[in-house]
């Protein structure tokens, strides 16, 4: 979909359909009040009868106007004044987006950028435009044997900015909102495939071929072999019970400074988690094909970067394996070796995520990163602290973790901060390996993060725990993209 930013006050080319937002009990203004008074004033009649109410998210489609600046105008509304917002403005934008792609415009101008939105500038109200048409339209990749439907007619859209000064930053917000769109769907696409298509082996042909399109992208694919000869034996646990190979997937981007230190993103990539022998119960154990969303998110992430061509270095270090119960699976009581020496007793199978990401971690300080996030869907004890709306948060450094809620703000893919501390590793003392891999029931996201903390000594880190926003249950199951948006806005404001 190709977009473009324009200004009002001049004589344009007749549009297939204006989008018009409206407030609550609200008049028309600005260019929606130009429009109307080349059509009549019809849409003024339209509010003053009550067939508008202007609720927020409701849409009114208005076909065959005949002559004049529209041939369609989709009426949008916008809530009350009083609670406008950024939520609610992205929400309008997601519902005109929606009602867009369902009629036969081919073409359309977007007039809610030049709204004003407390604390939203315009390269923010720009990016959320192309975000929303991105989202809208998205679709699951399905195995589905009846046609596909046709995809929409929409290929091109106009964005009204308010002033001649915000068409730069109001450009820039649309290539980057294109792009992050971009990637968010590459990550939706590779967590939404059932696991017997998205195995590790899958994650890592398509991370090859990503490289191939991208001059900027480079990759490496490890083995077990490989993982083996490195000690690995923390990630190598998990895939003892399954004949799918684990894979380390290393992808690099180098948009910046040739020896510049990069940024290390690392994701667990579970493409299957059954709990092992620790297994899990069978309600929802289909929905554990998501327990790759971070590396997923990983991917996305790159793939949004190498699009813009970002002055940035990145490394995607992406820790692939499926967790199945057999024959060979590692026993709660197992002890194991990681990569960086410290010795592991793995209480509970299910707990995998860790002990995966562990050795990723150690992995990535080869490449000297000046930081590292590492990006999973780790618990389940996040999502019953935060729900699905916020990602959890935890850091060794101040000034990372507030740029990191700081990026989700701006970015409306929120997370918050959790605590970290040396009161939580007491729960991961072990009688008989260096420390166990789970501390109980009690603050469980934080012992899982505090777990992860033991591995990166000496390096500026996070984690990021998206285990409530990687994805949805329930009729409206699929990945959502997060957090793509909130690492892109991030790696963009820190290059």
């Amino acid at each position: 979909m190709e977009f473009q930013a324009e200004t009002g006050g001049k004589r344009r080319a007749r549009t297939e359909c204006a989008v018009i937002g409206v407030h609550e009990r609200s008049e028309l203004s600005g260019e929606a009040l130009a429009i109307d008074g080349a059509l009549g004033g019809r849409l003024g009649r339209i509010l003053r009868g009550g067939d508008f109410a202007g609720r927020l998210g409701e849409t009114l489609l208005l076909p065959d106007l005949g002559a004049g600046p529209a041939a369609r105008v989709l009426l949008v509304g916008l809530g009350s004044t009083k609670s406008w917002s950024r939520r609610h403005y992205r929400r309008a934008l997601l519902s005109s987006a929606q009602a867009l792609l369902k009629c036969g415009a081919r073409e359309a101008l977007v007039t809610l950028a030049a709204e004003q939105v407390p604390e939203v500038d315009a390269y923010y109200r720009a990016r959320y435009v192309a975000e929303a048409f991105g989202q809208a339209r998205y679709q699951i990749p399905t195995l589905k044997s009846t046609r596909k439907p046709a995809p929409p007619k929409l290929a091109a859209v106009r964005v009204l900015v308010a002033e001649r000064g915000d068409l730069v930053a109001a450009r820039r917000g649309l290539e980057h909102g294109a792009a992050i769109a971009a990637g968010s769907a590459v990550t939706r696409d590779l967590a939404n495939l059932p696991a017997n298509v998205c195995t590790p082996t899958y994650l890592a042909s398509f991370a090859t071929r990503m490289a191939r399109s991208h001059r900027k992208l480079t990759t490496r694919i490890l083995g077990e072999r490989e993982m083996k000869r490195l000690g690995m034996g923390s990630l190598l646990s998990v895939t003892e019970g399954t004949e799918e190979p684990a894979r380390l997937i290393v992808v690099e981007y180098r948009g910046g400074k040739a020896g510049e230190a990069p940024v290390a993103l690392v994701g667990k990539g579970v493409t299957f988690d059954t709990g092992g022998i620790s297994l899990k119960d069978p309600g929802g154990m289909d929905e554990m094909k998501f327990d790759m969303t971070g590396a997923a998110s990983v991917l996305g992430a790159i793939k949004s970067l190498a699009l813009l061509q970002a002055p940035i270095n990145v490394v995607g270090i992406v820790a692939a394996c499926e967790n199945m119960p057999g024959g060979r699976a590692t026993k709660p009581g197992d002890i194991v070796t990681s990569m960086s020496g410290i010795t592991i007793e793995v209480l509970n199978t299910d707990a995998e995520g860790r002990l995966i990401l562990c050795d990723a971690l150690t992995y990535s300080r080869r490449f000297k990163p000046r930081l590292v996030v590492d990006v999973a869907t780790l618990t389940g004890a996040c999502v019953v602290a935060l729900g699905a709306h916020n990602s959890a948060v935890m850091s060794n450094d101040d000034s990372l973790a507030e740029a990191l809620v700081a990026a989700g703000r701006r970015s409306a893919d929120t997370c918050w901060r959790m605590p970290l501390g040396e009161e939580y590793q007491e729960q991961l003392r072990s009688n008989f390996a260096d420390l166990a891999n789970i501390g109980g029931r009690d603050g469980g996201a934080i012992t899982a993060a505090c777990f992860l903390w033991k591995f990166v000594d000496g390096m500026k880190w996070a984690h990021l725990d998206i285990a409530g926003t990687a994805y949805q249950t329930g009729t409206a199951k699929g990945a959502t993209g997060r957090p793509v948006p909130l690492l892109v806005d991030f790696l963009l404001s820190n290059p």
